[in-house]
């Protein structure tokens, strides 16, 4: 906040921000004959989409006093985009400007009264939050004047000429020292202590309470050859302190952290033991080759104007990923083999992750499989090159100039190359902090901080990025030696070098960044082919207006390596592939991995691949939209074009624009470990991962088998377990959350609440902060009754075993599916003891799953003569289905199939009492007589419940277990660092709502809300959460996201089945209610044509069924749930006129599939608005008419639906809407072009 006084008096408090798209209209207010004068006629959206940086200055009232824009090039075209730098240092030798350096201002508009002081403000922020920008360059035409405003801050250093006509421009500067200067710094001195206690004490009372009142002092008195403290001043005044010391604990920072891409932080020694015993005797030349590299590297430092090597730095990508997974990655390892997650990490998250920190080249199988387990860690023997920040603290007036500390530091220790720094992770990351690198622990680390490096050559302001040469090859083949996909690099740079094309003859671009005549960064990129795909199947909207952007302007990005050392400017080398490419947009892909059976296949050579990128943090992932599934006969040519339609390998795709080049994002390094892989789970880490301005480090998950959506066996493991359609292994890949999340493969044990860590079934640890428990309820192993059958015994004389646990050993030809590791494993047995030829087939539940199996079972080629179906007696009144017609239907297939079905069986006995494993016989019990099957392969398909060994871990923590986990109306459990969610909880008894639980919520949504609770806590901009009142704290509340479930049911029959969130209820109670409303049904159930609607009273959508022999659009469908029926073409009015005999036709109509389309929702909100607007004066808006109706405020003669139509054709309201959908049609008409807008006919 700054306060601005005009030459009247007046004042005005105002805060600079970043200009949003709804300021288009108060800038053009602002914008005078004058401004089209100085700098053109603008097209201010066309402005703002190209611009870098484009800053608001608002007061108090958030009314717009000024805006600025900034770009990276001239305006008025007196030189070319990609070729400014000679022009301009043509004008004055004594100005080096650099495109690091350097913005050109194209726009400024004010309010008259404060202008002076709006605009010295907005520059002042400018510098502020561009650390590297020195000079801000104004060109107007050589015959104007500044005005009174700009000349206050601008002057004149010369004229230049226009290209594309003849007409001299002036060229004016701005220097950063007039606003926001470069700090001055010295040794301290005893005498500052006055003027940093209190900055000291803003912050921290801790180290005053702790050393006394004269710590600082002493602090500086104690100062040697070995500590040093420094200041920075500002006219005399001390502003900042950093207290350094040359004594680091290396002993204890090699056991902790991964600082083999560091080289340790020692200084090259022939004793270094870089590599294990077995690669040394196979790589004995190469550990020369890379010692020597190693030296070379640390050379650099030594003489500022030497080459860095990048060769050794550059491998931190393998332990990093890149910073494409995380900038902490935590990965256990069991019995020492990696696990497949592990792996993603290291290939997945971005294929092409770097070798070993040591060098070595280990092959995929090795990765897999090891021989033995393997933990060996560099040993180094140099001296310590690395000094340390003991003490840190500077006036947050000036923080933006932190990094200014460091050329003096480093110029105490000349015999040092690296600054290293520690701090507790959940310090939020400053400034200073945002310049180094941060370090990986180890898995074993034991210090509770996070350790931070930066590298004395990252002070280099040389960088220079151009287009690559045919000279720069081997400086390029030197950075990327240890990559794994450095082949394709250097195959393209070669591409590049020769015809400037790939081979399918687009246009490559090669970009190289260079720092004192070195090669430090390496970016291939070709022009998107694909841009309507894109724009169809990605929310790319939400970060750019689409028609502004030239098709030839969206650039696709294949390869991205940079030294570490210069992590910092990745942003810069972005922003300059996009002036010198002339490029607005890049994308980048990342591809989902190929899978054969358990072994990972990374496809390195394929035309998907794309090498690691370091710059996967400093992009935005793009959510990928809903898709319409279109009947392409049905609509002809009328159908979208192929480029959008077309049927591409899914992947996520991450982004970035000029607009986003110097916006910063938000770092969250706190510890979020989420337990259970469940739809819940990934729904949470979904939405924090699409957070586009947030960057968490620290995100983990917790699953027994990692990740879902590995796809191990295409489509058949979807039919043995019914869906919820909340996520499927298409969704996952357009996510690609391995790229952003830390996944441990392990099975939670216990939690330690006073360490904050769970204990895994390895004996590993995860450390967390906050600990989001979601692992929901899963089947499990049946536990006999005992009862001997020869004693013919019923259900009512054997004891209830319902509640006990099975404790033995689980036979080999048992299975409870849970998760598509499971179907895997079971699909395996069925085919390695040939259980589609002989053998019987128990399925033992009453669970909807056991219908999916026993279809599975049938596609697999096991007759139904050989599939017992064994339903225990049913634990209430409400059935799976519950649905009459369905479940005759499916009776009738299983009968047909030859399916025996045995009801209200209790299992009694596997193998008549002796040892179970493997399964040969099942003895069951039942209301009247007993019976005994032979068995080759067990199914269990009984009630879910939470797993035992999550049971103890949550028992033993002391959390409040009452059957679930218990839990309040926040997700909060009895420990306000442990939330939990979905089907593993319950809510408090204190809310009196036993029979509502998450479980009667959609997953998808559940997550989403959990999401959106925590965001409160890591988000700034979000407002802050108020408590609410106690009343309403007694509330639970209620979502309304509709509960899906389907699957394939024997018989082949698809089901779908779509309700509102409810407490079970059987469907013929709930027909009998009096306001239920009216059900439409088309087709039969047993001819595979039924599909019922229910409409409720309000006349919506509230239940959807559906039973077809032929597969069917279900995203479609559950785009139906929720709307009017009017909407629905008046469905009810048809239905009752004989209009609609099968809905599965009705829907495929053309007039549908605007509804289906993915903003058709943000079009009824629009709507919605407009009529709830008050257009016109006089008169009360169309919502405030309809409650005056409903209130009886007033009383028209007419009904009152006729009465508001006639108001709403009457007025202005009726054109506006029509408007606004005539909009949405063409706006989105490469999606629906089946529709007629005004213009085509």
């Amino acid at each position: 906040m700054s306060v601005l006084t005009s030459p009247r008096g007046k004042v005005e408090v105002v805060h600079c921000r970043r200009t949003e798209s709804q300021d288009i209209y108060c800038i053009e207010s602002l914008i005078r004959k004058f401004t089209h004068k100085l700098f053109g006629k603008l097209n201010i959206i066309y402005l703002l989409e190209k611009a870098n940086l484009a800053v608001t200055l608002c007061n108090d009232k958030e009314e717009i006093m000024a805006q600025a824009t900034f770009l990276d090039y001239p305006n008025w075209n007196v030189a070319k985009q990609d070729d400014w730098v000679s022009v301009f240092r043509e004008l004055d030798s004594d100005i080096p400007c650099t495109p690091l350096n350097t913005l050109f201002m194209h726009l400024f508009v004010a309010v008259d009264e404060y202008s002076v002081g709006c605009c010295k403000e907005i520059l002042r922020t400018v510098y502020k939050a561009v650390p590297e920008l020195h000079f801000i360059f104004l060109i107007v035409p050589s015959y104007m004047s500044l005005g009174s405003t700009l000349i206050t801050v601008f002057d004149q250093v010369g004229n230049i000429p226009c290209l594309t006509y003849e007409e001299d421009f002036a060229v004016h500067i701005c220097h950063r020292h007039s606003h926001y200067p470069q700090l001055h710094v010295r040794k301290a001195r005893v005498e500052d202590h006055d003027d940093l206690m209190p900055i000291f004490m803003h912050y921290d009372t801790i180290l005053k309470e702790t050393y006394g009142e004269y710590f600082l002092a002493e602090l500086i008195e104690a100062q040697d050859e070995e500590n040093h403290a420094v200041v920075c001043e500002v006219e005399g005044t001390a502003v900042g302190f950093m207290s350094v010391c040359s004594r680091v604990n290396m002993q204890l920072l090699h056991e902790c952290f991964d600082l083999g891409p560091f080289h340790g932080l020692c200084f090259p020694h022939p004793d270094d033991v870089l590599e294990s015993p077995q690669e040394l005797s196979v790589r004995g030349s190469q550990d020369a080759e890379l010692r020597s590299s190693s030296q070379s590297f640390q050379k650099i430092v030594e003489e500022s104007q030497e080459p860095v090597s990048p060769d050794t730095m550059e491998n931190i990508q393998g332990k990093i990923a890149g910073e494409a997974a995380s900038e902490e990655a935590l990965s256990v390892v069991q019995n020492g083999v990696s696990e497949p997650e592990d792996i993603e990490k290291l290939s997945e998250a971005s294929p092409g992750c770097a070798q070993d920190h040591h060098g070595s080249s280990r092959s995929l199988a090795s990765l897999l499989w090891p021989e033995e387990p393997v933990h060996f860690r560099p040993i180094y023997r140099g001296a310590s090159a690395a000094f340390c920040i003991q003490l840190f603290c500077i006036d947050e007036k000036y923080e933006a100039r932190s990094l200014d500390f460091m050329n003096f530091v480093f110029s105490l220790f000349s015999d040092k190359n690296f600054c290293v720094i520690s701090l507790p992770h959940l310090t939020p990351e400053f400034i200073l902090i945002q310049n180094f690198v941060k370090v990986v622990p180890f898995n074993t680390c034991t210090i509770k901080q996070d350790l931070y490096v930066f590298h004395r050559a990252g002070l280099l302001k040389s960088i220079n990025i151009r287009f690559a040469t045919l000279l720069d090859t081997p400086g390029v083949e030197n950075l990327v030696s240890t990559l794994m996909l450095n082949k394709n690099i250097l195959e393209d740079l070669a591409r590049y070098n020769k015809a400037h094309k790939d081979p399918d003859g687009t246009l490559l671009q090669a970009f190289v960044a260079e720092v004192a005549e070195q090669i430090v960064g390496i970016a291939v990129i070709t022009n998107e082919m694909d841009v309507e795909y894109l724009r169809s199947h990605y929310n790319i909207e939400d970060f750019i207006y689409f028609s502004h952007h030239q098709r030839e302007e969206h650039g696709h990005m294949h390869h991205f390596a940079l030294n570490p050392i210069f992590r910092h400017y990745t942003k810069f080398f972005l922003k300059e592939i996009l002036r010198l490419g002339f490029k607005s947009c890049l994308y980048y892909p990342v591809y989902p991995k190929s899978r054969e059976g358990k072994i990972a296949v990374f496809q390195f050579q394929n035309p998907y691949a794309h090498s690691l990128t370091s710059a996967l943090h400093y992009l935005v992932p793009v959510r990928p939209r809903r898709q319409i599934v279109y009947p392409l006969e049905k609509l002809g040519i009328n159908a979208p074009s192929k480029a959008v339609s077309k049927d591409l390998m899914g992947y996520a795709l991450n982004h970035t624009n000029r607009k986003l080049t110097l916006e910063p994002k938000i770092t969250i390094n706190a510890r979020i470990v989420v337990v259970g892989a469940s739809s819940v789970g990934i729904s949470f880490l979904e939405t924090l991962v699409f957070c586009s301005h947030l960057k968490f480090n620290n995100l983990t998950l917790i699953s027994t088998h990692g990740l879902p959506g590995k796809k191990l066996l295409d489509t058949e493991q979807r039919k043995f377990l019914a869906s919820d359609h909340c996520y499927n292994d298409k969704d996952y890949a357009l996510m690609s959350l391995c790229s952003w999340v830390n996944v441990v493969v392990g099975r939670m044990t216990g939690i330690d609440r006073a360490t904050k860590h769970v204990v895994l079934s390895t004996d590993e640890i995860v450390l967390y902060d906050h600990l989001i428990l979601c692992t929901g309820q899963q089947y499990q192993v049946p536990c006999p009754t005992g009862a001997d059958i020869s004693q013919h015994l019923t259900n009512g004389e054997v004891p209830n075993s319902s509640q006990r646990r099975y404790t033995g050993k689980v036979p080999c030809n048992h299975f409870t599916l849970n998760e598509e590791e499971d179907c895997f494993k079971a699909l395996t047995w069925i085919r390695n003891n040939f259980i589609t030829t002989e053998g019987n087939v128990i399925v033992y539940g009453n669970t909807i799953d056991t219908y999916t199996t026993v279809e599975t079972l049938f596609n697999l080629g096991v007759s139904g003569s050989r599939i017992h179906l064994v339903q225990p007696p049913p634990a209430s009144t409400i059935t799976c289905i519950n649905n009459y017609s369905v479940e005759s239907a499916v009776a009738d297939a299983l009968r047909a199939s030859g399916v025996t079905i045995y009801r209200d069986a209790i299992l009694a006995q596997w193998n008549d009492g002796l040892h179970p494993d493997p399964i040969y016989s099942a003895s069951f019990t039942t209301p009247t007589k007993p019976f005994r099957l032979q068995c080759s392969m067990f199914f269990s398909f009984c009630e879910k419940k939470v797993d035992y060994e999550t049971f103890k871990a949550l028992n033993d923590a002391c959390l409040v277990y009452d059957g679930r986990l218990v839990i309040d109306t926040n997700f909060h459990t009895n420990d306000i660092a442990i939330r939990a969610a979905g089907s593993l909880t319950k809510f408090s008894n204190r809310y009196y709502s036993d029979e509502w639980t998450h479980s009667n919520f959609n997953s998808k949504e559940i997550g989403f809300q959990l999401a959106a609770a925590m965001l409160h806590l890591f988000d700034p901009t979000l407002e802050p959460v108020t408590e609410p009142p106690a009343d309403l704290d007694q509330l639970i509340p209620m979502y309304k996201g509709a509960k899906i479930q389907g699957g394939i049911l024997p018989g082949s029959y698809h089901y779908l089945h779509i309700a509102k969130p409810a407490i079970p209820t059987p469907l013929e109670t709930q027909m009998a209610q009096p306001d239920y409303g009216l059900e439409i049904v088309t087709g039969s159930a047993a001819n595979g044509t039924y599909f019922r609607i229910h409409i409720n009273k309000y006349k919506m959508v509230e239940t959807i069924t559906c039973l077809s022999k032929e597969p069917f659009p279900t995203s479609n469908y559950i785009c139906l749930f929720g709307q009017h029926e009017q909407l629905l073409n008046n469905l009810c009015a048809r239905y009752d006129e004989n209009l609609i005999t099968d809905l599965y036709s009705y829907f495929t109509e053309p007039w549908c599939l605007a509804i289906f389309h993915d903003r058709f929702i943000d079009l009824r909100k629009e709507l919605r608005q407009i009529l709830a607007s008050k257009e016109e004066e006089d008169l009360p808006s169309i919502e405030q008419l309809a409650h005056q109706i409903e209130d009886e405020e007033i009383n028209p003669t007419e009904k009152p639906r006729q009465n508001l139509k006639r108001v709403f054709e009457d007025s202005i309201y009726k054109t506006l809407v029509e408007r606004s959908t005539l909009d949405y049609l063409r706006y989105n008409r490469h999606l629906l072009p089946m529709y007629a807008w005004p213009g085509i006919i």
